[in-house]
């Protein structure tokens, strides 16, 4: 990308997940008339890519919204992301947003921002984008959406309305992406999507097949997935687990633990065979991250019981947990009975911390070198994340960023690892 001092000047917020990352690179890397500023107080454009997973998610970004009425520059405020279908026609018809476009057209973003006059261009939920990016901005990870959308119903989800049906990038598209990234630095890779492990069912080929194409390319060291379905992990990936370029942690969507909420989030998974999963892949040295809802109507004190008893027995590492949220439009948005907001809080809590201590564990009885990456420098200190996703924390006289370290020595924290690197 040129940089000019004459060219408008364009900040990026970026809410929600890791396919929202992409996108946003996705939109850097199109613009052409514009210069990227990585500080808002100076733009004259602020994009803003949204997540609507929550209410949380559509409250926090209207927050934003209302905060940039006080920087200096009166920014035009253009809004996109998921968020456009549940939201966006209210913020644009009360004059909170300038603009607005849906993910089908973020690759149109120069010609966009080049227009004068307001625009509402929600696009349709069909396109995959064709753009080869080249770089991340700030990333010492890159992320590879090989994916879009979702053919699952869970009975509170809102993000197949949003993000359409499950379509997936072609081979070719992926692979070209990961070389030009490999030459360009990047040594790990984070393949998102929406439901990334859907990807290639309509293209008679599998995730298993593209990782065996992505792991001969040079340079690529290290893949890492988003979240992907206990059904989805077959005999064929089960194969792969051992391979060298595999992280060893894999986010596996649980939602819960109890047989008759799953039936009630009209979920695939089932716990018996859930925890048959866990168990193998912990024998094989993984690192194991889930995602959890609590208080979704119909949690029960008797489900939540023996949700928690279940859960104990599951070799967990990392929780993404949530409270439920109500989306309007879906199955459980008509649900009954609610589960009141202090009760599903201290659900979150006894939940989160269970797995807090089982983190602990895992990295207390691990004898395994850290093979870490370091991302970022914070406080003085450098933070990496290893090959199980456990952040350690580096004191170091040199310039770690971007390095791979390999460590044998350091301390286990209770919430972290911690080491002095010389």
């Amino acid at each position: 990308m040129n940089f000019s001092q004459n060219k408008p000047k364009v900040y990026f917020k970026t809410f929600g997940c890791r396919t929202n990352l992409f996108d946003t690179q996705v939109m850097i890397s199109n613009l052409k008339d514009f210069e990227v500023t990585q500080d808002e107080k100076d733009a004259n454009i602020v994009i803003i890519n949204s997540c609507t997973v929550t209410n949380s998610a559509d409250s926090t970004a209207r927050s934003y919204i209302n905060s940039l009425k006080n920087l200096p520059t009166n920014p035009r405020v253009v809004f996109t992301g998921c968020g456009t279908r549940t939201k966006g026609e209210k913020l644009f018809s009360e004059n909170k947003i300038d603009s607005l476009f849906g993910h089908s057209e973020k690759e149109n973003i120069n010609d966009l921002l080049l227009e004068d006059k307001r625009f509402f261009k929600l696009g349709d939920l069909t396109h995959l984008d064709k753009t080869i990016v080249e770089e991340f901005v700030g990333k010492s990870r890159a992320f590879i959406k090989i994916q879009e959308g979702c053919d699952f119903r869970c009975s509170y989800c809102i993000i197949p309305y949003v993000r359409g049906d499950a379509r997936s990038y072609e081979e070719k598209v992926i692979l070209e992406q990961i070389e030009t990234l490999a030459q360009n630095g990047f040594g790990e890779f984070i393949l998102t999507g929406t439901n990334v492990g859907s990807y290639g069912k309509k293209q008679h080929t599998s995730l298993a097949k593209l990782l065996k194409k992505m792991s001969q390319i040079k340079g690529v060291r290290r893949i890492r997935m988003g979240s992907i379905e206990p059904i989805q992990i077959d005999d064929e990936f089960k194969e792969l687990i051992n391979e060298p370029f595999m992280a060893k942690h894999l986010h596996i969507a649980l939602q819960h633990t109890s047989k008759d909420m799953l039936k009630i989030m009209n979920r695939r998974n089932k716990v018996l065979s859930d925890l048959e999963l866990f168990e193998f892949l912990k024998d094989s040295g993984y690192a194991l991250g889930t995602d959890f809802i609590v208080g979704h109507p119909g949690e029960t004190p008797e489900i939540w019981k023996e949700a928690m008893q279940n859960l104990k027995r599951f070799p967990l590492t990392h929780v993404h947990a949530f409270t439920y949220s109500k989306r309007d439009g879906t199955p459980s948005a008509t649900m009954k009975p609610d589960i009141k907001g202090d009760i599903a809080k201290d659900r979150y809590i006894e939940l989160v911390e269970t797995i807090k201590q089982k983190n602990y564990e895992f990295r207390r009885d691990n004898k395994t070198k850290l093979e870490v990456l370091v991302e970022q420098e914070k406080n003085g200190k450098y933070i990496g994340l290893d090959q199980y996703f456990n952040q350690i924390e580096i004191s170091s006289d040199e310039d770690l960023v971007g390095d791979w370290l390999y460590l044998e020595d350091y301390e286990v924290e209770f919430t972290k690892n911690a080491t002095r690197f010389k």
